[in-house]
């Protein structure tokens, strides 16, 4: 005999085994979707003006799909020079793109955590690492024992950068007094893979002060707010921009901003480079193009637009 509950169960089942299989759906096409998200990216080389068009792909973002002189470039969100939730994922982005494709490249730009693309770059699984501070011929490397990292990486000429400088928690005093030997018993957050300043490497591979690695400078800033080192080391405007570029709510956010300071004076202003890896079989011809590029986009003034224009834009999601 036919039980109208069960019947009630049952659909009900059958209603709920179709809404989820419509939501996986969903999900599986989520990405797909995303992957053809145009971007768009223009400069003037000369007199003529240039419109750049690519997309995400499971390669990485990527331009100049026709040329088959494909290049991969490891990166990481380092707002506000590039990330991918800024504006066209910020000027350091717009103009790699815009030098390489201007050289008859096929670019392919994916983003990681810093040490993880050190460590594809650094291993040859790709062609460049960007953005990179100076590499002192001394400096070792993280992921291959024994070796120095200018053996793995050749830099390209510099491009703008910022300054790298101490924070400190708001109000509190520092035994820093512009000479890093005055350093000595402080407990400093760094974030890992990174460079910093030549002197302070230096010291740190040496082990004469004690350093907290990081993963981030969103983490860094954390570590510093819950006194778990006594200053962190980096570019202040990006330990900044990382707080508001996060998705901490509006409290947090102003907490942390509100908490810090910077200590003076600056350790040091640091160029840009492009990092590329010895391994790749075209590195030299590569570096040359790119050296090219950076000197006529310098001289033309597109570099020094790319910059006013792109600096600390968030996407609108």
């Amino acid at each position: 005999m036919f039980n109208p509950f069960k019947g009630e169960i049952l659909l009900q089942s059958l209603l709920l085994l179709i809404g989820i299989a419509l939501c996986l759906n969903f999900i599986i096409m989520v990405p797909s979707q995303a992957e053809n998200t145009s971007i768009v990216v223009e400069y003037t080389l000369g007199n003529e003006k240039k419109s750049i068009t690519g997309k995400k792909t499971k390669s990485g973002y990527q331009f100049n799909r026709s040329s088959q002189n494909i290049i991969n470039l490891a990166t990481l969100d380092w707002p506000p020079y590039i990330g991918e939730g800024l504006c066209n994922k910020g000027w350091v982005f717009q103009l790699t793109v815009a030098l390489l494709v201007s050289k008859g490249y096929q670019v392919n730009i994916h983003f990681y955590p810093w040490a993880r693309s050190v460590k594809m770059v650094e291993q040859g699984e790709m062609d460049i690492l960007f953005p990179e501070y100076f590499i002192e011929g001394s400096a070792p490397s993280d992921v291959i024992k024994g070796i120095k990292r200018s053996e793995l990486l050749v830099l390209s000429n510099q491009f703008p950068g910022g300054n790298i400088s101490f924070l400190k928690r708001k109000g509190e005093k520092t035994t820093f007094d512009g000479n890093l030997g005055s350093l000595k018993g402080e407990l400093i957050g760094v974030v890992r893979g990174y460079q910093n300043t030549p002197e302070f490497d230096a010291m740190m591979d040496a082990k004469l002060f004690d350093v907290v690695s990081a993963v981030d400078e969103l983490q860094l800033m954390k570590l510093l707010i819950g006194k778990r080192v006594d200053l962190i080391i980096g570019d202040p405007k990006v330990f900044r921009y990382s707080v508001n570029y996060s998705t901490l709510s509006n409290s947090n956010k102003q907490a942390l901003l509100d908490g810090v300071e910077d200590v003076k004076p600056e350790l040091k202003y640091n160029h840009l480079y492009f990092a590329l890896s010895t391994k790749s079989a075209k590195w030299r011809s590569l570096l040359d193009d790119i050296n090219l590029a950076l000197l006529e986009f310098k001289l033309n003034g597109q570099t020094q637009r790319f910059l006013e224009n792109g600096s600390g834009c968030v996407a609108d999601f």
